[in-house]
């Protein structure tokens, strides 16, 4: 019977199936129909010499009733499950379980750790011991063995990384582990995704003398990830690749976000038969293209479907600029050829429609470029010339290239980096060169610094700028003589740049180099941001802070407590470098996983010398059906007790009750009180109630509560967060406040705590109006809520367009009756209830720490402080105090501070610690101004 999917655990049992006939025998007899009598006494008489009958067997139906409850008895007792799962075909002592964790494993995470719980349990059902290794960990994190409810433990603990996955390293600390363990069974859970080093990681893990090894995949390797997004000149394209394997014609859709998280465009990706490359476009005007935050593809869940964009990948207007062009027929000595050429991939160039400076400059400007290139323009007309430096001031970056214009108009100290000589330096000149002179090295503090120096770029004609202090300071690039090639000068907001040669191939090879594009490349990225040299070369130089990080899930993540700087000019994604944004909210720079020329290979298994079980994710459908059988047979036993009483005649509607059926009645009591008085505890019989001992100890101790949000991320930062802010007050405080207590707002008492803390997060599931209710009636009774949307980074409490978070929380306020709010007033008690504090900062600064208005603010003359007595039922900031706050088990900071400073984490701290002592003694600072009058009414 192969064809029936059911098993039995312990099928010795079965065998208590060939009782069924004695059973049988012994069930077909019931006691006697009780008989009615009728009291007359003549009817008696009449009666008394008959014989009486009594029914010798039972129904059959009440036999075939019992006979069925003592077969589910029996078969229930064999453990039965239907659609059994084959169990680990494992013949060592150990099972070494190696699981892919990386950024491919994570849309089959689910099915994967399901598969992995039942290699465990067969594992530990034999009494064997379980190494588990994952490949998108720290290369120091414990493998084990562990016993099995460790090796679950860890299982439950891991989650899929945004990185790829280290074979060669993991694979070898398990092959170093299993060396003193022959025998082992292996089992490699695979993501599917081929990476390099995979065939000597494989041999190395199979170097040793296996058991067997079980192979578990994905079905197939259907993940699909950005490679590329290019912010070209008429639009953005898009490209994403897929497997090898994935031979089916496919379309994917993409949208772009915006900074704030909206949706603003979408575009639809095409795949072709056995393409693995697809590509869409997204055509809309370059100025809400360089609102592009991020790219992300519906529908995939996973870190290589979001793609951050940087400054790098915004587009900016660029204006050309010149006096005179060569003729149409030879293109290549127009003064404009080489920088259109050099600036069209990556910038939309406008060019004036008049040739008179006073004309095209305005033309220009008027156009809002953020860079203006000028090719040997010499003087600048006096009724232009300070909106072009008002223009600069203002953020706009000038690039200007020399020529003879330029270097007989003599000085423009105001449009200029450094102050020029009169003429030019030339070959045969009396400030001649023997040769041509090449380019030197970039200087450390020019943003060409990470630029190869161009060995082919020779220099036989420049500009010369007069000797001073600063001329050092400003040189971005020289040639080898010294001499600056390109000078370069904040200025206000903007900046100044002079290429010291001209602009096509006549004093210089440069404007036919490949340096010459990145250079005018990164001038272009300079201006984007409005940035000065300075800041860019620090930014290029200096490890920059994690900011927003794309999460295993491919959604945007505050960064983890792993997470590290990025230096400079790193490429890898890492476990200290995860995907995503680095820098502050000055400037950003984008760290993706895929790169432009990323390939999906399908991971092929390798060949094996040992017995190998392939098997696939999946979840446990087994189903074990004792439980089962258990419940119905107790359903058949109430049924045959009622049949029982219906017999004796307990339900009729005439005649006595029987004694058969007082009897049963009397059994069936007698029963229930003994069950009853087994969990009967005649020493502890007192007045308790169920969650007095939860009370006392809510009690014994002040605690701070946090909001139990469902998400498991959000809920382990609230709790570090005042563990942070409970170590503190110890530290600076006489308050020693208990533990932590998280709150269900639906269910759990909430006048236990002076103060919750609820993190809002959109992804929650909403609060129910009864649990808002609740909330409600625990402010209006003296209670204080702090609620935290998170989000200064993206909006604030009283923005137009109100993030997910704002939104929610607008919803959830919208239910309450809430009193009218306001910032924190300078003279408010919270401001100087143990600090003085001017804000109240968190891990995000700028959002204000919004309370209950007061009645009467303008009233000053009598009391300093505000007029209210009582302590604000509600508080709501943006700034995120939890993440402030929040530290490890080592007390170290558990997330960076936007912008990473550690007076913000400091401050933070010290307002979290005046909001409490504020919530324990109210505004007792306020009665102070009293004390005068008091002490002169004493006749102090």
């Amino acid at each position: 019977m192969s064809w029936l999917p059911l098993s039995f655990g312990a099928p010795m049992m079965l065998w208590g199936l060939l009782a069924l006939p004695v059973i049988w025998w012994l069930l077909k007899l019931t006691p006697p129909k009780p008989q009615a009598e009728v009291f007359p006494p003549l009817k008696i008489l009449a009666r008394v010499l008959q014989r009486e009958e009594t029914p010798q067997n039972s129904p059959w139906w009440l036999t075939l009733l019992r006979l069925l409850m003592a077969a589910l008895v029996i078969a229930a007792l064999a453990e039965p499950v239907f659609n059994p799962r084959e169990p680990l075909p494992a013949q060592g002592s150990t099972l070494a379980l190696v699981i892919d964790n990386g950024w491919a494993a994570a849309p089959d995470w689910d099915k994967l750790v399901a598969t992995a719980e039942r290699l465990i349990a067969d594992a530990g059902n034999k009494g064997e011991l379980v190494i588990v290794a994952f490949t998108a960990e720290k290369s120091n994190a414990e493998i084990g063995p562990f016993d099995l409810s460790g090796a679950l433990s860890r299982l439950r603990a891991a989650r899929p990384r945004p990185i790829p996955t280290d074979r060669p390293a993991v694979y070898a600390r398990v092959a170093q582990a299993l060396a003193s363990l022959p025998g082992a069974s292996i089992a490699i859970l695979a993501d599917g995704l081929a990476a390099p080093g995979d065939e000597a990681a494989f041999k190395t893990l199979l170097s040793g003398q296996a058991a067997n090894v079980v192979w578990v995949e994905p079905d197939r390797l259907a993940a699909i990830g950005l490679s590329s997004a290019k912010n070209e000149v008429d639009n953005f394209t898009l490209t994403a690749v897929r497997a090898a394997g994935d031979l089916a014609p496919r379309q994917i859709t993409a949208g772009a976000f915006d900074d704030k998280g909206r949706r603003i465009a979408d575009a639809t990706l095409r795949f072709g038969p056995g393409e693995t490359r697809g590509t869409g476009r997204i055509a809309v005007p370059f100025e809400l293209r360089n609102d592009f935050s991020s790219i992300a593809l519906d529908g995939e869940r996973h870190a290589g479907a979001m793609r951050v964009l940087d400054n790098s990948s915004k587009r900016r207007r660029v204006g050309l600029l010149s006096q005179s062009d060569a003729d149409q027929a030879q293109p290549l000595l127009s003064p404009l050829y080489y920088i259109r050429r050099a600036l069209s991939p990556f910038a939309d160039l406008v060019e004036p429609n008049s040739a008179d400076l006073a004309e095209a400059i305005p033309q220009l400007l008027d156009r809002k470029p953020a860079m203006i290139v000028m090719a040997d323009v010499g003087t600048i007309p006096a009724q232009v010339r300070q909106r072009l430096v008002d223009w600069v001031d203002n953020g706009g970056t000038l690039v200007r290239f020399a020529g003879s214009r330029l270097a007989a108009a003599g000085n423009d100290d105001d449009l200029l980096p450094v102050h020029l000589r009169t003429g030019e330096r030339s070959l045969g000149g009396s400030l001649s060169w023997t040769t041509p002179q090449p380019v030197a090295e970039f200087p450390a503090g020019s943003p060409f610094a990470d630029l190869p120096a161009p060995v082919e770029v020779t220099v036989s004609r420049q500009v010369l700028a007069e000797p001073g202090p600063n001329i050092a300071d400003r040189t971005w690039a020289s040639l080898a003589d010294g001499t600056p090639l390109v000078t370069g000068l904040k200025k206000g907001k903007g900046t100044l740049v002079l290429f010291h040669t001209t602009p096509e191939a006549t004093w210089s090879n440069l404007p036919i180099s490949g340096s010459f594009v990145e250079m005018l490349r990164r001038l272009v990225q300079l201006s984007r941001n409005q940035g000065s040299a300075a800041a860019g070369t620090e930014a290029s130089a200096a490890a920059l802070a994690p900011y927003r990080m794309i999460g295993a899930d491919g959604m945007l993540v505050p960064p983890p407590a792993d997470a590290r700087p990025l230096p400079a000019n790193a490429k890898a994604v890492t476990l200290e470098n995860p995907p995503g944004l680095y820098g502050s909210e000055a400037g950003v720079v984008a760290h993706n996983l895929l790169a432009a020329d990323a390939v999906l290979t399908p991971l092929a298994r390798p060949q094996m010398d040992v017995p190998v079980t392939t098997m696939r994710y999946a979840f446990d459908e087994s189903l074990h059906l004792k439980g089962s059988m258990i419940a119905a047979a107790l359903a058949l036993m109430l049924l045959d007790t009622l049949a029982v009483f219906w017999m004796g005649g307990l339900f009729s509607r005439g005649g006595s009750r029987c004694r058969g059926a007082a009897t049963a009645t009397t059994a069936a009591i007698l029963i229930a009180v003994a069950a009853l008085s087994l969990h009967a505890d005649p020493a502890r019989a007192d007045d308790s109630k169920p969650g007095d001992a939860a009370a006392i100890e809510a009690v014994a101790k002040t605690r701070i509560a946090y909001v139990l949000t469902g998400e498991p991320n959000v809920d382990a930062v609230s709790r570090a967060g005042i563990e942070g802010l409970n170590r503190f007050l110890v530290e600076k405080t006489a308050l020693e406040p208990g533990e932590p207590a998280g709150v269900d707002i639906a269910k759990d008492e909430l006048s236990f705590y002076p103060l919750i803390y609820w993190p809002i997060d959109a992804s929650a599931p909403m609060p129910s109006a009864a649990a808002i209710g609740r909330i409600d009636a625990y402010m209006n009774q003296g209670g204080t809520v702090l609620f935290d949307t998170r989000d200064q980074f993206s909006t604030g409490i009283g923005a137009d367009s109100a993030s997910p978070a704002t939104q929610r929380l607008r919803d959830i306020l919208g239910n309450m009756n809430v009193p009218p709010l306001e910032p924190v007033p300078a003279d408010h008690v919270l401001t100087k209830s143990f600090y003085i504090l001017p804000e109240f900062p968190g891990r995000f600064s700028g959002s204000p720490l919004w309370v209950e208005a007061s009645l009467d603010p303008d009233n000053a003359d009598n009391r300093p402080v505000r007029t209210s007595d009582g302590v604000t039922p509600i508080m709501i900031t943006a700034n995120d105090f939890a993440g402030a706050w929040a530290i490890d088990a080592s007390g170290a900071p558990l997330l960076p501070t936007v912008p990473p400073d550690p007076e913000q984490r400091l401050y933070a701290l010290r307002a979290g610690v005046n909001i409490m002592m504020y919530m324990l003694t109210g505004n007792y600072k306020s009665d102070q101004v009293h004390v005068p009058i008091l002490l002169e009414r004493l006749g102090q």
